[in-house]
């Protein structure tokens, strides 16, 4: 078999998936819970915090001070023994009934996040980029639900998908993190439902999570696939690779809408047989 299943909460929507070396954990949000997951890789142990508001992603401070998490209403500061929770910025650069969603830093430590209608009925989603400063800059707009991001140093490149419209966009990423010539660069067929979350492999390759497909599956640079790896929930929401050589895989998902599905909402573990890269920590001034 080439998974595993390593917890079951469930959550009704888990995303985000993060992995912790000085931690030696995988955290996960529960969006609409809400909620903050943590899986002990050295003993297995799970546990969870409740969050007062939808939360959309985590990511950790580059100087190892506690974490930063999406919220409906902005970036905050996260500790978490004890639980401590205030505000990082005070800009909400999304209209009312918005939220943000998945959030991703890259190699250079930025922050990258993407906002959302709370229904996803009209594309006034963006994809923004935090500076060390906190300043929040509109990178790309025009989105139902934005899901992703990945970035691929080697490649130069930012991957970013809009679920609604099946589409994964590529765009180059200049040293200085803007961004310039977006492409298409999957559209997905009806079958293989949405993509969601997404990751980039040590050798440059797509993982992508497939909402309402009941799989993974990874891409060549070229958007060739590679591989797919099918799961017992169809609605599979992120991956990120974990572990101390990063070749160990976990994967969230859904049960919103899924009763009928047992494994609906856990979080799974895969045989990618591949390496993946690091997780990098937001740098904050």
């Amino acid at each position: 078999m080439s998974y595993r299943l390593v917890a079951l909460m469930p959550d009704v929507l888990g995303e985000g998936p993060l992995w912790s070396a000085s931690d030696d954990a995988i955290y996960w949000v529960d969006v609409l819970a809400p909620a903050l997951n943590r899986l002990s890789l050295s003993d297995g142990a799970v546990r969870r915090w409740e969050m007062p508001e939808p939360i959309g992603f985590i990511v950790q401070r580059e100087d190892g001070d506690g974490f930063v998490v999406g919220l409906k209403s902005g970036l905050a500061r996260l500790q978490l023994d004890p639980f401590a929770l205030s505000p990082l910025s005070a800009t909400v650069p999304y209209p009312p009934e918005h939220r943000l969603n998945d959030g991703k830093v890259d190699h250079a430590g930025r922050l990258w996040m993407g906002s959302m209608q709370m229904d996803a009925a009209l594309p006034t989603g963006s994809l923004y980029r935090v500076g060390y400063d906190l300043r929040i800059e509109c990178a790309d707009d025009g989105y139902y639900v934005p899901n992703g991001p990945a970035i691929s140093p080697a490649s130069g490149c930012l991957y970013h998908a809009d679920s609604p419209r099946r589409v994964i966009y590529r765009f180059a990423m200049g040293p200085d993190g803007q961004l310039s010539d977006r492409k298409v660069f999957l559209t997905f067929p009806e079958a293989w439902g949405v993509p969601d979350g997404m990751t980039v492999d040590s050798e440059g390759h797509l993982w992508v999570a497939h909402w309402d497909g009941g799989r993974v599956s990874r891409f060549s640079p070229e958007g060739r696939l590679i591989r797919q790896i099918e799961l017992p929930a169809s609605r599979i929401t992120s991956l990120t690779f974990a572990g101390p050589a990063l070749d160990r895989v976990f994967v969230t998902s859904a049960a919103l809408d899924r009763d009928a599905e047992p494994c609906a909402g856990a979080l799974f573990e895969i045989d990618a047989g591949v390496s993946g890269l690091p997780s990098y920590g937001f740098r904050v001034n």
